[in-house]
């Protein structure tokens, strides 16, 4: 059966970008074969598109790390047609042709089904993006942040990963301070529930200074470099910073004194390998007790728009989550 996909390919000028038809039978071999309904666009999406090596290798290809939609076919006892499921992270996108697609074969392991409350449009509302966001609050819960721990920061606050963890951590009574580059969005971060926004400019300020003023009772950082150990230095006692991102820089400069005196800690998150039980156990709760309408997050975008919001994405130029409907 033909179905449309979004096509990545290489030749010598560089990458050219189409919606093409497809057949089922050039699709990877896997457990469940699956009608997409929707997907979204997250900065690794980009990196794909664009030909970046630590993403993809090998052309021409079809992007997409998220997928959700229904089992139209299986092979695993745990999932029958019908199914609806949610699939993120994993090779999904990367080696294997992803939710770009109005088709997906997958492994079964990559899967989850949609959990009740949530429907799979919401579900990429959340996508990738959001996951981690989730992901990066139930650690700094875990490690002991609570509403009274102080406010938290959330770096680079209008991004995917960003405004989620914004609408989120204020859904669950945090102050919340935003960074951004976007003076223009600070009206737009308080309506997700941001308490204050500051600039990228206060955020990096003192950088050079090997401690700053204890101010943070948590923060989720998204964009690494300085921003991301300024934020350590300014926790509070006892407090953790959960790092996820690196479009700023993928390095920054340390000393361990924050971690001596004020006894911190930097989490890292990683969503695409975390084991599939996990990723069950937090779809779980954002449709339970972290359930949110976030529909105030969402730019709607098609295969034949994604191709701009791509080069959007990759320039810092989106705000919210982009969700793609086939």
């Amino acid at each position: 059966m033909g179905f449309q996909a979004f096509r990545v390919e290489k030749n010598d000028s560089g990458f050219t970008r189409s919606v093409i038809e497809r057949d089922e039978g050039e699709l990877p071999q896997g457990d469940l074969l699956i009608d997409v309904k929707f997907s979204s666009l997250n900065y690794k999406d980009g990196l794909s598109a664009t030909g970046n090596p630590a993403v993809t290798r090998n052309f021409p290809h079809t992007p997409g790390i998220d997928a959700a939609g229904i089992v139209l076919e299986s092979s695993d006892p745990n999932f029958v047609p019908g199914d609806g499921v949610i699939a993120i992270g994993f090779d999904l996108g990367m080696g294997t042709s992803g939710g770009y697609a109005q088709r997906i074969r997958i492994p079964a392991g990559w899967a989850v089904k949609c959990p009740e409350g949530l429907s799979l449009h919401a579900s990429m509302i959340i996508g990738t993006a959001g996951f981690t966001a989730a992901e990066c609050v139930q650690k700094l819960e875990q490690s002991g942040m609570t509403p009274d721990s102080g406010p938290v920061l959330v770096t680079g606050s209008t991004g995917g990963v960003g405004s989620v963890a914004v609408k989120l951590l204020s859904h669950l009574g945090y102050d919340v301070t935003a960074v951004t580059g976007k003076a223009e969005k600070s009206d737009w971060l308080k309506s997700l529930g941001a308490a204050s926004v500051i600039s990228r400019e206060e955020a990096a300020a003192g950088a050079d200074k090997p401690l700053l003023a204890e101010t943070w009772g948590g923060v989720v950082d998204t964009v690494g470099g300085d921003i991301l150990f300024n934020g350590v230095k300014s926790l509070r006692y006892g407090c953790s910073l959960a790092a996820c991102g690196l479009v700023a820089a993928p390095t920054f400069g340390a000393s361990v004194l924050p971690f001596i005196l004020r006894h911190v800690n930097l989490l890292g998150v990683d969503s695409v390998q975390l084991p599939i039980e996990q990723k069950a156990e937090i779809w779980q709760r954002l449709a339970t007790d972290w359930l949110m309408d976030l529909s105030d997050l969402e730019e709607a975008l098609s295969l034949e728009t994604l191709s701009d919001a791509i080069d959007r994405i990759l320039a810092g130029n989106m705000v919210g989550r982009g969700v793609v409907h086939l």
